[in-house]
């Protein structure tokens, strides 16, 4: 079991959900992504993104100052069915 930290202080929205569904794609089940973020819409955005991939995930500090989550990877790679499709022409 390996927990990787990822520090998104000072980013806005959406970024600290968009680095967070890029960052889970390189984390194994069964491993542990902690995001550090600072941006008070973190508090929705990123539990709704874990909600669609179905990991678990809970805020293990909030503050003013800033937000961690800790994130269990549970089902693998993240389904691509959410993914853009490829432009064709």
């Amino acid at each position: 079991m390996t927990t990787t930290k990822l520090d998104l202080t000072g980013l806005k929205c959406p970024l600290p959900a968009l680095k967070t569904r890029k960052a889970l794609r390189s984390v194994t089940a069964g491993d542990f992504l902690e995001v550090h973020c600072t941006d008070p819409l973190s508090v929705i955005d990123i539990p709704a993104l874990i909600q669609e991939t179905g990991d678990k995930v809970e805020i293990t500090e909030r503050s003013d100052v800033r937000i961690v989550f800790l994130i269990e990877k549970t089902n693998g790679m993240i389904d691509k069915s959410n993914a853009a499709a490829p432009r064709t022409r």
